[in-house]
């Protein structure tokens, strides 16, 4: 995995993170959804891209 793939997936994290704080913060359940889809999606890549690692190997 490239550190470009690792910053993106990290920022996706700490993003969905941050905008799923926010949602809890101010009661607004469509920020939360988001915020959790896009952690989901940063979480799921991360993943993918250890995989890919496992099987270069």
């Amino acid at each position: 995995m490239g550190f470009s793939d690792k910053m993106d997936n990290a920022k996706d994290q700490a993003s969905g993170k941050a905008k799923e704080a926010y949602g809890d913060a101010t009661d607004n359940e469509q920020m939360q959804a988001e915020g959790s889809a896009q952690e989901t999606k940063g979480d799921l890549k991360s993943a993918g891209e250890k995989v890919k690692d496992a099987f270069k190997e």
